[in-house]
């Protein structure tokens, strides 16, 4: 006969347990996102860790983007092959998103267990994955996005673990919040800060210029008065290097301080207008492809991947004698990849004058927003140029 204390007990330690086990997996996530302010870094790892407690096959994290609305695949963790090699296919709406943005994915009911409309398009390449539990995203009543994980055998996933995702849900949708609200009273002191360093530049710049004036009536005066040679030359020689250093300043106070080229425009937007430019400036026919145009991007990776493109165009319109070219841009968890290509001339590249100022500053743009470029040409075959820009691990 079973005694009733024992199986008291043993239920007691179960219990205990789990709610160990739970808190100890709410303690390691919220570790991690109070101690990020960014929020690539906070997704991945918030991720990554789910995948590991869980014991999941993969996950990923849509949000909506805070302008638009739209969605875009904010963070993966082992993506299928038929989902990692075709970014595209993690492109647009499905039914979860669909559902999330009507409303039906509010409550801890309703963290359900659903066919994954994007694995059941693949015929191959799922690794035998079809299923994903959906966890809505809020910040308050705000909608952020939905986190999907992935599981091959369901079974695993008990009640418990579906009510402790939603608490995850809870924990993650409060800090990309608090990550988006830190960000923008960080933009808010930079628009501030670049207001004042521009009135402490021009007040540099009208000083420098006030003493080059000096340097040069010296110059003038000397000359009228019959001065000797050198005493002229002098006068001109410091007027001539307090122009350089002005120069200087001024080139470095624009790059620093001018507004983005864009114009308040999204990056695939901002290209399909340069496109369009050159179409119509130069008989120049350029096609746009954008895969993951909805994921926001730093300012300062948007205009210098507008910038790389405007300048390959240009060679293109100089150089190439193209009859068309191409801008691709994928936007990953991963990273984004910017490619131009034309069907011109081409060249060989190990014969290239060394004064090619526009692919030198292309490389050199790249390698300043973190990434690379490589150039792909051959007489008569075109012209590549692709930028690869990793996002930090």
């Amino acid at each position: 006969m079973n005694d009733p204390s024992m199986s008291y007990e043993k239920d007691e330690a179960i219990l205990l347990q789990r709610r160990n086990r739970e808190l100890t997996i709410l303690n390691e996530i919220a570790k991690v996102l109070n101690r990020s302010v960014d929020l690539d870094e906070a997704l991945r790892e918030t991720l990554a860790r789910m995948v590991s407690f869980f014991e999941l096959h993969t996950g990923w994290i849509w949000l909506l983007h805070e302008e638009s609305g739209e969605p875009y695949l904010a963070a993966a963790q082992h993506l299928p092959p038929g989902l990692a090699n075709n970014p595209e296919r993690m492109e647009g709406s499905c039914y979860c998103l669909d559902t999330f943005r009507a409303g039906d994915l509010s409550g801890a009911a309703n963290v359900n267990i659903i066919t994954c409309s994007r694995l059941k398009k693949l015929v191959s390449g799922t690794e035998g994955l079809r299923y994903h539990a959906s966890i809505p995203l809020y910040a308050q009543e705000k909608k952020l996005g939905v986190l999907n994980v992935v599981s091959a055998d369901w079974d695993e996933l008990s009640a418990e673990d579906l009510r402790l995702l939603y608490t995850v849900g809870d924990l993650l949708g409060m800090a990309i919040e608090r990550i988006r609200l830190y960000s923008r009273s960080v933009q808010l002191g930079a628009a501030e800060e670049r207001n004042r360093l521009a009135r402490e530049i021009h007040d540099t710049l009208a000083q420098g210029l006030t003493a080059v004036a000096l340097q040069l009536e010296s110059a003038d005066a000397l000359l009228e008065g019959e001065a000797p040679p050198e005493r002229v030359q002098r006068a001109i020689q410091q007027a001539l290097q307090l122009t350089r250093a002005n120069l200087d300043e001024a080139r470095r106070s624009v790059l620093d301080l001018r507004a983005a080229p864009l114009e308040g425009r999204s990056l695939a937007d901002a290209l399909a207008a340069l496109a369009s430019s050159m179409s119509d400036g130069f008989g120049l026919p350029v096609t746009v492809r954008v895969t993951g145009g909805s994921r926001p991007l730093p300012v300062q990776v948007e205009a210098g991947l507008y910038r790389l493109a405007q300048e390959a165009l240009q060679n293109i319109v100089q150089h190439a004698r193209a009859s068309s070219a191409s801008i691709d841009l994928v936007v990953t968890p991963d990273g984004l990849e910017l490619t131009i290509a034309d069907d011109g001339l081409g060249f060989d590249p190990a014969t290239a004058p060394r004064n090619r100022y526009g692919l030198i500053g292309m490389n050199e743009r790249a390698r300043l927003l973190g990434g690379q470029m490589h150039l792909h040409t051959a007489p008569g075959s075109g012209t590549r140029v692709s930028v690869r820009i990793p996002w930090k691990q």
